[in-house]
């Protein structure tokens, strides 16, 4: 059996919903999978209202991927195993949706000036039920609309670090969102180490106390995996992985259990609900 804990639903920016995505994991034949949308547990929240979560068929891990930025870089936290309706996390996530609808309205009026004809219901229909909206759902609205051809283009053009019509949205620091897990009862992760860009801002990160490290990510190579399991034994962290799977046809993996861990690696973060015990 493999795994998978690294994938995101319509409650953030991936394109399917929670049922869909764990339909699809159960027919990619995957043993544990977390959810980790982008700064909410909303996903996961639907999936426990609607008798979904928990699982007798399927093991789910609550988790969550939390924005933060250090010294210029994009640093990514996972969390994984706590609370869902913990109220500490709660309002922060609550504070981080706001400041996203504050920065959607800055960045639609920017690409307005810039001469694109895009209102904030084009981003919302596309959207959906998401409460992380972010560049990602701009872009494809703007592709919608055929004012360009690809995502990628837009993000070339207008919102890419640097582009005319990128806003920078609010990031928590990444001692609180190990804190906010941790209060949680839950355990943190150090996301996609390669893309921070910085192996010895990887390391300063580690220092604040995490319980683990992604090592198996799509964009690791075998010697960057072989680097960052090295990395992870220097701190006595937990090795951990999986797609960052968003159901883009442009974006490896394109199919769930494409790209998988072995279910050793996800045991430690599963603890079983009482009902299922």
């Amino acid at each position: 059996m493999s795994s998978d804990l690294h994938m995101h639903t319509t409650y953030s920016d991936g394109r399917l919903t929670p049922e869909k995505l764990v339909a699809a994991a159960k027919e990619a034949h995957l043993n544990y999978i977390a959810i980790t949308d982008h700064d909410t547990v909303d996903g996961i929240r639907h999936l426990y209202e609607q008798n979904i979560y928990p699982s007798k068929t399927i093991n789910i891990i609550p988790g969550i991927e939390f924005s933060c930025e250090v010294d210029g870089h994009d640093v990514h936290i996972l969390g994984y195993d706590f609370d869902i309706y913990n109220q500490d996390m709660a309002d922060k996530v609550n504070e981080i949706a706001e400041s996203r609808w504050a920065r959607l309205s800055v960045m639609i009026k920017k690409i307005n000036e810039l001469g694109y004809d895009i209102s904030e219901g084009d981003v919302l229909e596309i959207a959906g039920s998401s409460s992380s909206i972010g560049r990602l759902h701009v872009a494809r609205a703007l592709v919608n609309k055929k004012i360009f051809s690809t995502m990628h283009e837009v993000f070339d053009t207008l919102l890419e670090h640097g582009k005319p019509a990128y806003i920078p949205h609010y990031r928590i620091e990444p001692e609180e969102a190990v804190a906010l897990i941790r209060r949680a009862g839950g355990k943190s992760v150090l996301a996609h180490p390669k893309l921070i860009k910085d192996d010895a801002l990887v390391e300063k990160v580690l220092s604040l106390g995490f319980d683990g490290l992604e090592v198996f990510y799509p964009k690791h190579d075998a010697t960057e995996t072989a680097k960052y399991i090295r990395m992870a034994e220097k701190y006595g962290l937990m090795l951990t992985g999986g797609s960052d799977y968003h159901a883009l046809s442009s974006r490896y993996p394109e199919n769930l259990g494409e790209f998988t861990i072995e279910d050793k690696y996800a045991i430690p973060f599963f603890n079983p609900p009482e009902s299922l015990e």
